[in-house]
């Protein structure tokens, strides 16, 4: 029986990138269907909307979607579509390993960077509570759960014991504040009493952002709340090649979305000069996610053997191919591949 996603192709260049990473996913024989949704721009100006109810009519019933990038005008009062999605399925869990590809120069090149983060999706200051006390003084509400703090703790305690990491590190500012970033801080410790094995420990965030810079080996899991998890998994991310390197992952008690981190990049869409790794990675993921491990593997495999051989990647990443050059090699590489011990799910 075939698995049933919704691809949400984005703006600018989510299209080519999505497109490609369709191919990418057919190639590896999982029995996909693609139910395509529009979200973003696009939608805004077709629909009217943001986010067309069709959007959440097909997330419903799929449970699993892939998708691109998408733009959010500035201005005007629109949400971000990704916190909407996030905060309206549920999806408390924000996974994003950073990994080093082989081939890349970057000033981190000669280390086996291998880092797991975990966000706290749904709170923080992302619950956008804020108003204008008086005029000239604006108050933003920072909300953190005993709930939510819990199921992101148990998440990035779960996945270290499956995948066997050893180390796990909480990242806050609790010696400012005291209580919101105090429970973080509680819950984190309380589940990691249950997980002897996996060793843990608590980083202020501004210490934090320095070692990852100094010395981003020492790193092994990352747990965090919503706002410092998002600077520093883009943070993460520099240290390895970029947002167009790394993939997401949004994971809830019932939805999932795996998708591409980058920006729309609006100067290039339409000239085939765009990179797919990201969401390609995101689709990495997503095949571990619905159970098709073997073909995450493979196309794990194939996508770092393509930056290995170094001949086919994009120009954003010392190469002079095409979206669909460096699509098709890895879709070479998919093909009679010997499959290793990597899992890369979440």
């Amino acid at each position: 029986m075939a698995h049933l996603i919704t691809l949400i192709p984005g703006d600018g260049i989510g299209p080519e990138v999505a497109d490609a990473t369709v191919r990418a996913v057919d190639a590896t024989g999982a029995s996909i269907e693609w139910e395509r949704v529009e979200a973003g721009l696009h939608a805004l100006t077709e629909q009217g909307q943001l986010i067309p109810d069709d959007v959440f009519a097909s997330l419903e019933m799929t449970r699993v979607g892939l998708k691109g990038p998408t733009a959010t005008p500035i201005g005007g009062g629109h949400q971000s579509i990704n916190v909407v999605l996030r905060k309206k399925l549920g999806l408390y869990t924000n996974f994003r390993p950073v990994r080093m590809l082989p081939g890349l120069k970057t000033r981190y090149q000669d280390l086996a960077l291998d880092l797991a983060i975990f966000r706290e999706n749904t709170e923080d200051l992302y619950s956008g509570l804020e108003h204008e006390v008086v005029p000239g003084v604006v108050e933003s509400l920072k909300i953190i759960t005993q709930k939510a703090s819990t199921k992101i703790a148990r998440s990035a305690f779960e996945w270290s014991r499956r995948e066997s990491r050893k180390k796990v590190v909480a990242i806050h500012k609790a010696n400012i504040m005291k209580l919101s970033d105090g429970l973080f801080l509680k819950c984190c410790r309380e589940v990691a009493s249950h997980f002897p094995e996996i060793a843990y420990s608590e980083l202020i965030v501004d210490n934090a952002c320095m070692q990852l810079v100094m010395r981003p080996e020492t790193f092994d899991v990352l747990v965090l709340p919503n706002l410092y998890g998002d600077i520093i998994s883009d943070l993460a991310a520099g240290l390895v090649g970029g947002l167009g390197i790394v993939p997401g992952a949004n994971i809830g008690d019932n939805h999932a979305i795996f998708e591409a981190v980058h920006g729309t990049a609006p100067d290039i869409a339409g000239k085939g000069l765009a990179n797919p790794t990201a969401l390609m990675q995101s689709a990495v993921l997503m095949l571990a996610h619905i159970g098709e491990r073997e073909a995450s593997t493979r196309l794990h495999n194939a996508i770092y053997r393509t930056y290995a051989e170094r001949d086919h990647l994009t120009g954003d990443v010392g190469g002079k191919s095409s979206t669909s050059e460096f699509t098709d090699a890895v879709i070479r590489h998919l093909v009679g591949q010997t499959l290793s011990s990597v899992n890369p799910a979440p």
